[in-house]
């Protein structure tokens, strides 16, 4: 990724969400900022021409992206009832949870490429969308800067359980710094402390493309290889959430057949 622009993805994420929205009833992920977070523009589109939408592909796609924003949703809720106060987005992109986050006294700490970061701020003040003081910005490059400096340095501390979430972000680094975060959450947060990411198993079509902005595929992982990997930095134990179990969850009898297909998993992790 070029270290000047914002991630292309990141957009393209954030008008997956806000087209289901408007083309899936009912919506796996009720998202009431999504279609203002991409701006007036953006959103006129996918109305004037929902059929562009409409592919396999990009329904395929678009489910999982609003699986994995429900997911780790309903994880943190979980969380919350446990008494988790505070939340982690690694890799925030247009992630609007802080502008419409339900939980009160839940402190949130949004971590993200400056470069994004900044692009997204402007977006939130030319879209009007309020930033309340319950989020901290914490801008970190994951390829140069450890995630334990950037947060120490927004005020976090590893003393209090917290939940971090980690979305369509992990295939976009190296398998070295996916560990080195990962091995953080395990090794310096207390018993308690969950984090819920995503990944994926296998290269697509979509791996292609987002080469071609600039955003190569650099790491893939095995379920049960990854399972072994996480328990062996530290985490007590961990979880994936495939295809299968989503669509039993989230997919089952919908009149519109929008299901989860691909190698898109998530897996939750418990310190």
């Amino acid at each position: 990724m070029d270290d000047s622009r914002s991630s292309a993805t990141a957009e393209g994420a954030a008008l997956l969400r806000a087209a289901h929205q408007i083309l899936d009833t009912p919506p796996v992920f009720d998202d009431p900022l999504a279609l203002r977070i991409v701006g007036e523009e953006r959103a006129a589109a996918v109305r004037a021409d929902p059929q562009r939408f409409q592919t396999a592909e990009r329904r395929a796609l678009r489910a999982f992206v609003a699986l994995r924003s429900r997911y780790a949703e309903d994880q943190l809720a979980a969380a919350v009832a446990r008494g988790v106060r505070r939340y982690v987005i690694l890799g925030a992109g247009l992630d609007t949870f802080p502008y419409r986050n339900p939980h009160a006294g839940l402190a949130v700490f949004e971590v993200d490429h400056p470069a994004t970061q900044a692009a997204k701020r402007a977006r939130l003040q030319e879209v009007g969308i309020a930033v309340p003081t319950s989020l901290t910005f914490v801008p970190i490059d994951f390829e140069r800067q450890t995630l334990a400096d950037g947060l120490r340095a927004a005020g976090f501390t590893t003393a209090e359980r917290a939940f971090f979430s980690w979305l369509g972000a992990t295939a976009y680094l190296t398998r070295e710094s996916v560990m080195r975060t990962l091995g953080f959450v395990a090794s310096s947060m207390p018993p308690g402390s969950e984090i819920v990411f995503s990944y994926t198993t296998a290269r697509s079509s979509l791996a292609e493309r987002t080469a071609a902005l600039g955003e190569p595929w650099l790491t893939l992982f095995d379920p049960p290889s990854l399972i072994a990997e996480l328990t062996g930095v530290g985490f007590a134990d961990a979880t994936d959430f495939g295809p299968e179990q989503a669509n039993d969850r989230y997919f089952t009898g919908r009149a519109d057949g929008l299901r989860l297909r691909g190698s898109g998993r998530l897996m939750s992790a418990h310190v």
